[in-house]
């Protein structure tokens, strides 16, 4: 048994030290940062020094109308980005696993490359085609009587949805895609044998089947969610875009941190907004696993 939990614990040591190295000791240190300012000398000639203010720069995040209006930006997005995300990689991977579909292997690498694009590459090419001097979307749209603002306040946030859409449908869907080939044929053959139509079959038997996937995928969507950045930075740099410099809670940290040199209200933001994902993903979890237990029971 000694001989046991030794085994166990040498193989599982590199796994825990590069936890500690890379998530406990930085959120430790942006804990610490949290917690002093930085506060400039007698009349600003003595240089700044760094000062213990406890709670206060949790005070200065919680209390800026900005930092809150990013957590009203985020439950938008999510609503918008996560039903349309899950919705539509799960048809996706449906109609890929059904035996009406061809090239299942073109059509997997067609949808999936997207991902394969860095986040910021993707971001700059979507904001040529927002841009209406330079974008042919636009002009195309323009010609068909369809005027539409990328960069505008009612524009903003469909934009960023379409842009992590882009990015993220094919890769949820070859996990779906993944989950649907485990599922043992002799379970839909025995549907269909028994008279149950492609709709029913996907709906009422394949769909529970992968319940455990469409869980994953969604609680790491909301992860995802709260930690948009990217993309609205990028359409941040639009002519006239509606993005702000603090739309989002990760865009606040940063220009909390880089363009106001306030590392202590940034660390606070940060640790704020990751008390945040972390509530969601326990809320999440519970939630999913009191389902299956309820249909266990």
């Amino acid at each position: 048994m000694k001989a046991r939990t030794r085994a166990a614990a040498i193989l599982l040591a590199p796994f825990f030290l590069l936890f500690t190295a890379v998530m406990v000791l930085p959120i430790g240190y942006a804990v610490w940062l949290s917690l002093f300012t930085e506060k400039q000398s007698g009349l600003g000639f003595g240089g700044a020094e760094t000062v213990f203010t406890g709670l206060g720069n949790y005070r200065a995040a919680l209390g800026d109308p900005a930092f809150r209006e990013g957590f009203l930006v985020l439950i938008g997005y999510c609503l918008l980005h996560i039903p349309l995300l899950l919705t539509g990689a799960l048809a996706l991977a449906l109609l890929l696993d059904s035996a009406l579909a061809r090239a299942r292997r073109f059509f997997q690498l067609a949808l999936f490359l997207p991902h394969a694009v860095p986040g910021i590459i993707a971001a700059l090419i979507w904001v040529y085609l927002y841009t209406p001097q330079l974008s042919p979307v636009v002009k195309a749209m323009e010609a068909g009587g369809i005027g539409f603002d990328f960069f505008s306040p009612e524009g903003a946030l469909p934009s960023v949805v379409n842009i992590a859409l882009w990015e993220w449908l094919g890769y949820n869907m070859v996990i779906f895609y993944a989950a649907l080939q485990a599922i043992d044929r002799s379970v839909i053959e025995a549907a269909t044998v028994d008279g149950a139509g492609s709709w029913r079959v996907a709906l009422s038997i394949k769909v529970p089947l992968i319940k455990a996937s469409l869980a994953m995928v969604g609680l790491f969507t909301v992860i995802g969610s709260l930690q948009l950045f990217t993309e609205p930075l990028i359409l941040n740099k639009g002519t006239g875009s509606a993005v702000t410099s603090t739309w989002t809670p990760n865009m606040y940290a940063y220009t909390a941190a880089f363009d106001r040199n306030d590392y202590g209200l940034a660390a606070a933001a940060s640790v704020l907004l990751a008390l945040t994902a972390a509530l969601l993903s326990f809320a999440v979890t519970r939630l999913t696993g009191r389902r299956k237990g309820g249909r266990t029971a």
